[in-house]
């Protein structure tokens, strides 16, 4: 994604009356693949998780032009409004905006680009952008990946004692990565994972789309972790994208009447995925969508940072 001046061709102006969007799916994730690896940013957005995933969700659209990829969905926090996600490819970010101001003068609507990384804020101010609004419930949380490998730390005190709790309780637990020798009782161990009353639709959403991943994990670049304890089975389980030095948590699941389960899987994993990736620094584990339960949570294990995103728009 680069930003430069330049001045828009009859070529590109054909283009923008060209772009065909076509519908996201899981079918989708190798031609996705080297886009998301050229994604220079920590958020979830521009990952095979946050984006195959959530393609029902926001309704996504995917065009792939002049080697660079063009989302079209649902802003964030209005999923009655289109919105596009910040283009990714070789195109440079002018070039790319151009075709979406284009593609959207046709068709009579404003240009809004949502959960737009804050570094690309000032590039999108400086190609005219008109508004910029943040989207503080959609802010990931970033943590250092060494604090989730070990809990250290006065302010993870708490959550120590949880582990502590829960290695007493289980002696001889183990966590285990997720393979074909597994996978058949993770699927039996969520499919037995009530969901909780009064949890908003977009909790039954992830609950169709982690059963989606377990019915063909092979598909998705993901790598899985178990949490095993004598007599009870798996009682915890998590799945995580890497995506640079940063490992992003997709999914997490937990048996919450195991006390101390989180806590564990949470640690036990990071340390894991660190020892099997070296150069991972960070850990995204996703935004809370502004529920407060999932805030609390997120805040009590101490980011390092906030990936802050904003809506963008060009009338």
């Amino acid at each position: 994604m680069r930003a430069s001046g330049y001045t828009l061709t009859p070529t590109y102006r054909k283009a923008a009356t060209i772009l065909k969007f076509k519908p996201m799916t899981a079918a989708d994730i190798p031609s996705l693949l080297p886009f998301v690896a050229a994604a220079a940013t920590r958020t979830c957005d521009f990952s095979i998780g946050g984006m195959v995933m959530w393609a029902d969700w926001f309704r996504y659209r995917m065009c792939i032009h002049s080697n660079t990829l063009f989302v079209k969905g649902l802003s964030e926090d209005d999923l009655s409004t289109p919105a596009f996600s910040l283009p990714v490819g070789e195109l440079p970010l002018a070039e790319s905006i151009a075709l979406l101001k284009s593609y959207c003068r046709a068709r009579h609507i404003p240009l809004l680009l949502s959960a737009v990384p804050e570094e690309y804020v000032a590039p999108l101010r400086a190609l005219g952008a008109t508004s910029v609004t943040e989207l503080p419930a959609w802010a990931d949380y970033l943590y250092d990946i060494d604090s989730l490998a070990t809990f250290a730390g006065k302010k993870l005190n708490k959550k120590r004692n949880h582990i502590n709790r829960f290695v007493a309780d289980n002696p001889g637990y183990t966590i285990e990565p997720i393979t074909d020798a597994n996978i058949a009782d993770v699927r039996a161990f969520f499919a037995a994972l009530p969901l909780p009353d009064n949890k908003p639709l977009m909790a039954d959403y992830d609950r169709c789309k982690v059963a989606e991943v377990l019915s063909a994990p092979d598909r998705y670049p993901f790598e899985g972790a178990a949490l095993r304890v004598p007599g009870a089975g798996i009682v915890a389980f998590a799945f995580g994208e890497i995506s640079g030095d940063t490992l992003i948590v997709h999914i997490e699941k937990i048996d919450h009447t195991v006390a101390g389960a989180g806590e564990v899987m949470c640690r036990d994993f990071a340390a894991m995925m660190r020892s099997l990736h070296p150069g991972l620094m960070y850990e995204n584990r996703e935004d809370d969508a502004g529920d407060p339960g999932l805030r609390q949570a997120k805040q009590a294990l101490n980011p390092c940072a906030m990936l802050r995103k904003f809506n963008v728009r060009f009338d």
